[in-house]
């Protein structure tokens, strides 16, 4: 299955030495979204997802994640139109915390707060929120943005439980769709898992009815129901074959869903941790981390 990056570059550990004049301004341009075709989805956002997306699973034998598909074509985003503006109502979070994410240390003990120092948004000019105020404390900003990461990952969490949860319960099986034009030409979507209705139903009354406190039935019928937003994704394709842009899509195979897991943007920005922590202050670093090779990050901003 074809493996799509997230939009994350360069996530740099944010500390009062390297970013004290940095502003940054998020505002409504979504472009550098506009080249994924699926992102990940915790589980509380399903009931404000479902309605616009379809919520599929992704993962292998150590994990599986939800996603929300925004193209059955790769590097494209339907959602982001041509001025960088979500078409859709609903906003992913992990979308919505860009460019901010948290990197575990070594032994995930605790979680960073990095930023991409890519993001367009970030400046020096003041144009939007300081990190740090003239005292190098934190700003009000930079305390929501911690609190809207630690709220997140705690979401992700709960969101691999349920997971798992799927997962031993033998519910979740391979699945395909595919879409056909009117001039016959056929195009394929794969690489995703989805409940198997049959196997839910079929589930011991002990099983049902735990899942029905937990709300996890719930979650499972939203992400049902949520597949019919394929079949709009499918007419978006058959409109485009028939269209002045019918030669590329000859030429690009519809995509498998490929979206680079929550999990997976934390390992790369560790390693970014590291690497540019090394690259820039390495004095500083060789004396935190002594002889366990673990990052002590007690100068950084740190969530334990």
């Amino acid at each position: 299955m074809p493996k799509q990056s997230a939009f994350y570059e360069e996530a740099i550990p944010i500390s009062k030495e390297r970013h004290t004049d940095l502003a940054v301004k998020v505002g409504s341009d979504y472009r550098f979204a506009k080249n994924v075709n699926s992102v990940p989805l915790t589980a509380v956002e399903f009931r404000h997802a479902a309605a616009e997306y379809a919520i599929v699973f992704l993962g292998g034998i150590e994990a599986i994640m939800p996603v929300v598909v925004l193209s059955v074509v790769q590097d494209q985003n339907i959602y982001v139109d041509e001025k960088g503006q979500w078409t859709a109502k609903y906003v992913p979070a992990f979308v919505r915390r860009y460019p901010f994410v948290l990197a575990g240390t070594d032994d995930d003990a605790e979680f960073i707060l990095c930023i991409d120092e890519t993001f367009a948004g970030c400046n020096l000019e003041g144009r939007g929120e300081r990190l740090f105020d003239g005292e190098g404390e934190h700003t009000q900003y930079l305390e929501s943005v911690l609190k809207f990461q630690q709220d997140y990952q705690a979401n992700f969490n709960a969101t691999r439980v349920f997971c798992r949860k799927l997962k031993d319960l033998d519910i979740l099986e391979p699945r395909q769709v595919k879409f056909t034009t009117p001039k016959g030409k056929q195009y394929t979507i794969g690489g995703f898992m989805a409940v198997n209705r049959t196997k839910l139903k079929a589930l011991p009354d002990s099983r049902l009815t735990e899942l029905v406190r937990s709300d996890e039935l719930e979650l499972a019928y939203l992400h049902l129901n949520s597949m019919r937003n394929l079949e709009a994704m499918g007419r978006n394709i058959q409109e485009k074959a028939d269209s002045t842009e019918a030669a590329n899509l000859e030429d690009t195979a519809v995509a498998d869903v490929a979206a680079e897991s929550s999990g997976a943007t934390t390992q790369k920005a560790k390693a970014s941790v590291k690497q540019k922590a090394e690259r820039d202050t390495p004095q500083k670093v060789k004396t935190r981390t002594g002889t366990d090779k673990k990052l002590n990050v007690s100068e950084d901003i740190t969530v334990g």
